[in-house]
């Protein structure tokens, strides 16, 4: 009985630092590694509180960890998802995200740079909805995507700074396009927005496309998406929006109409 209780404990402690391990090595050397030794910190001092048996502060402390789990899980919900999903991965499935993971890291770093220098870029990733349009309006590159590829268009001494690059997949489709302007003004736009901010939420309004806007002004980052603007994003935060919300669709090829002619001549 004593050899199974022991063997019991054993078991959970090793499911426990397992578990630890995984969470700290996705959260490590993000800004998100702040909340997980505050969420630490809370737990000692609650394990304290209950030591010394006092009731108000060990009852307060109870509904405060109610109210922060919560609050973790919508503030999170990028992160968590991203690291639930990677408990699934397997063989194939495994190599593509990571091949996906790799393509975001050089983006979320490209971005960056260039917001670092000021330079201003807009980003449109496609979904589901087909952007063909808008890449046949601009400068056609169908090229591999690559960090000093992406840096180089918009550097401001090329004629293709000017305008969106559009990437499908892994592939930087088009570059120089001209997106669509929202209309209304007056809608999550302040005087430090210009004309790529305004293009990116009149193109997320009318498809499921996700726009990166780089400001030239203030060196923000901002994500638009189904008409929605998020501002002032940092690497770390970036990275896991993208990560969650990108999933590029399977490309199914287009197939021509069954043509009884055709068939009669086999």
């Amino acid at each position: 009985m004593s050899y199974l209780f022991f063997t019991t404990h054993i078991f959970e402690i090793l499911i426990i630092a397992i578990s630890l391990n995984y969470l700290l090595s996705f959260f490590w050397n993000t800004k998100s590694m702040d909340l997980v030794w505050g969420v630490l910190a809370f737990i000692f001092v609650f394990v304290i509180i209950t030591y010394l048996n006092l009731p108000v502060i060990h009852k307060i402390m109870i509904q405060l960890g109610s109210i922060a789990v919560f609050a973790f899980l919508v503030i999170f919900q990028p992160e968590l998802r991203v690291a639930l999903s990677r408990l699934s991965l397997k063989g194939k499935n495994f190599k593509e995200i990571t091949e996906l993971d790799k393509f975001l890291d050089h983006l979320a770093n490209s971005t960056f740079r260039l917001a670092e220098k000021r330079i201003g870029a807009l980003i449109a990733l496609e979904n589901e909805d087909s952007l063909e349009d808008y890449a046949q309006k601009g400068v056609r590159l169908n090229a591999v995507f690559s960090s000093e590829l992406l840096e180089t268009i918009f550097a401001t001494t090329t004629p293709l700074h000017d305008g969106a690059v559009i990437i499908r997949e892994k592939t930087i489709l088009s570059a120089a396009c001209i997106l669509p302007l929202i209309e209304d003004m007056t809608q999550q736009l302040t005087k430090s927005m210009g004309t790529r901010h305004r293009a990116s939420l009149g193109l997320s309004n009318q498809t499921d496309a996700l726009v990166i806007v780089v400001s030239e002004e203030t060196g923000r980052v901002s994500i638009a998406r189904d008409g929605i603007m998020t501002g002032g994003i940092k690497i770390d935060r970036f990275k896991g929006i993208i990560r969650s919300i990108f999933n590029p669709p399977n490309k199914i090829p287009f197939q021509k109409k069954y043509n009884f002619r055709d068939w009669l001549k086999k």
